[in-house]
């Protein structure tokens, strides 16, 4: 039921009781023969304390539990409820009652009967911030600010050391849209003297909430966390829950070095804790693997799967491991482990079709991708990838619907999603579909929120220039590429390409000669470009070249065409 400070007053009651029902008054001894009484002599009447003032209220509260236990004994639970309300009302000074009504209250969606008792309870003078706070809640549910921010600040200067006062401010401000509001309450938390490191923990876990909610303010936010975090480090906890608590905050805040140092440390006092353990080594796993540091990632999921072999979570990060290191097949192996364990895991699905898809497995990727949306509905990550996988089977008309779709799911649940990468993979569908002007505006969408990709720079501007229009804008666009990144073989090739569209292949020519020179391996259309630029320079014979090596590579009939009216053949 609930906290009874009443039930030693109540027991002790019951005792006396049973103690007067089993007396018995004594019989008077029987007088020897010859007794003579003594004479009478009148007693000095003693004097008696007054007779202690009986609170009726208190009396009436301890009445009123009494009479709730009993209820709460024979199942009658809303009865209970009502005698320990009344109880509460009787004695507001109960805080434990008052509080564990009032939540009840709460859960109830009964707000105003939480609130009368809590009114009480919290005008009485010794009236403690934790009071306060849940009077601030309630006040709160109600869509009473004022009164709400009040009892909130009373509740701080209370209990200045308790973090209550300060999340209850914290929560007003945020849930009413005012993200900057809620950082100056953290701030002032922030610069209580002689706070616990629990305390500090748990203010940095909502500065990592708020950083979500004001990106704008990340930096400020970020650096204070941290600062928060480093107070309750420099405590030295020992308590593993606060310690891991203290670890995640740290990797919710960006500081895996710290995160995963903590993890390291935390792995010897959780031993007998083995949910916790596989949980740490998880985590130490994910940050091994965000740092290419392979060999720590494997040592770590080597621990869980040896501790549980069928772990979903251990076989999803080894699939992620083996995919990072380029092993698709065994990453694909891992990944479909990961789902037989446990067919909820929505990230592996996920992880699964996007290695099909670079198995070039495309129908494969799709049917799991099918699977995922008849468990977890259609999503965002579902369509992206159900487009790509569309586009490997060169099907771009379903590839570009399935980007829409993606894009209108983002649009209502997630716009953050809506990415420059995001717009150059939509873009390039729509260009090989063969929508040019909706691929340009994607194009241009994707360098509105990263100017500087090469990759969207050099993509839209070889797109122009194959096109042959627009053809000062591309050559502008693939210039910022190549000075970006002067030895990209792709960029050079593209820049190449739009000076020879420009009619000026004297330039074009050194541009396509350091594009094959870097390239790692020869490329067909790079010595077809070649050969176009040779062409119009009037040197055929390396023209001719220059298209045998491109046919050599990738036997294309348009190649093989050039070739032909230069009074060339292919080489055998």
């Amino acid at each position: 039921m609930v906290h009874c400070r009443y039930c030693g007053v109540l027991l002790l009651a019951a005792t006396g009781l049973l103690l007067a029902g089993c007396s018995s008054t004594p019989s008077p001894p029987t007088p020897r023969a010859g007794w003579v009484p003594p004479p009478l002599v009148k007693a000095k009447p003693v004097p008696q304390p007054p007779a202690p003032e009986v609170d009726q209220n208190i009396v009436d509260a301890y009445a009123h539990y009494a009479q709730g236990l009993i209820y709460d004994m024979n199942d009658q639970p809303e009865l209970a409820q009502e005698e320990m309300s009344k109880a509460a009302l009787a004695d507001p000074s109960n805080t434990d009652l008052v509080l564990d009504l009032s939540h009840r209250y709460l859960q109830e969606r009964q707000p105003e009967k939480a609130l009368e008792i809590l009114i009480r309870a919290s005008a009485l003078p010794e009236a403690s911030g934790k009071l306060f706070a849940r009077l601030a809640m309630v006040y709160a549910s109600l869509g009473k600010d004022p009164q709400a921010v009040e009892a909130a600040q009373t509740s701080i200067k209370r209990s200045p050391d308790s973090l209550e006062g300060y999340r209850m401010l914290y929560f007003i401000h945020l849930q009413r849209g005012r993200p900057k509001e809620a950082l100056k309450i953290l701030n002032q938390a922030a610069h209580e003297p002689g706070t616990t490191a629990e305390f500090d923990v748990e203010l940095a876990e909502l500065f990592a909430a708020l950083e979500r909610q004001a990106p704008s303010e990340k930096a400020v936010i970020t650096t204070n966390a941290l600062a928060t975090l480093q107070h309750a480090l420099d405590q030295n906890p020992t308590a593993p829950q606060l310690r891991l608590r203290m670890a995640d905050a740290y990797g919710l805040l960006g500081d895996t070095t710290n995160a995963a140092q903590i993890y390291v440390q935390l792995q010897d006092a959780l031993t007998e804790m083995p949910a916790a353990l596989a949980t740490v080594h998880e985590k130490l796993a994910r940050i091994y693997l965000a740092g290419q540091n392979y060999a720590k990632a494997s040592e770590q999921l080597e621990a869980i799967v040896q501790e549980d072999p069928v772990n979903p979570a251990a076989y999803l990060l080894l699939g992620k491991l083996a995919d990072e290191q380029k092993k698709l097949q065994q990453a694909a192996d891992y990944f479909e482990k990961a789902v037989l364990l446990n067919d909820k895991l929505k990230e592996a699905y996920y992880d699964l079709a996007q290695v099909q898809i670079n198995l070039n497995q495309p129908q494969t990727a799709l049917a799991t991708l099918e699977k995922a949306r008849a468990k977890f509905s259609a999503e965002f990550v579902t369509e992206v990838l159900v487009a790509l996988a569309y586009e490997k089977q060169k099907d771009y008309t379903n590839a570009v619907s399935h980007f829409n779709l993606a894009e209108g799911i983002a649009k209502t649940n997630e716009p953050e999603r809506l990415t420059s990468d995001f717009y150059f993979d939509q873009g390039a569908a729509y260009e090989r579909a063969g929508a040019f002007e909706q691929a340009e505006q994607l194009f241009e969408k994707s360098l509105s929120l990263d100017p500087n990709s090469p990759e969207a720079l050099n993509y839209l501007g070889y797109m122009l220039a194959d096109r042959g229009v627009k053809l000062e804008k591309a050559r502008d666009l693939i210039e910022k590429a190549v000075r970006l990144e002067p030895k990209s073989p792709a960029y050079l090739d593209s820049l190449g390409w739009v000076l020879y569209k420009l009619n000026r292949p004297q330039e074009a020519l050194p541009q396509l000669q350091k594009a094959i020179e870097l390239s790692e391996e020869p490329d067909p259309t790079l010595y077809d470009h070649l050969g176009d630029i040779y062409a119009s320079l009037k040197q055929t014979d390396k023209a001719r070249e220059a298209w045998n090596k491109s046919l050599a590579l990738d036997p294309n009939e348009l190649v093989r065409k050039k070739l032909g009216a230069a009074g060339g053949k292919a080489s055998p």
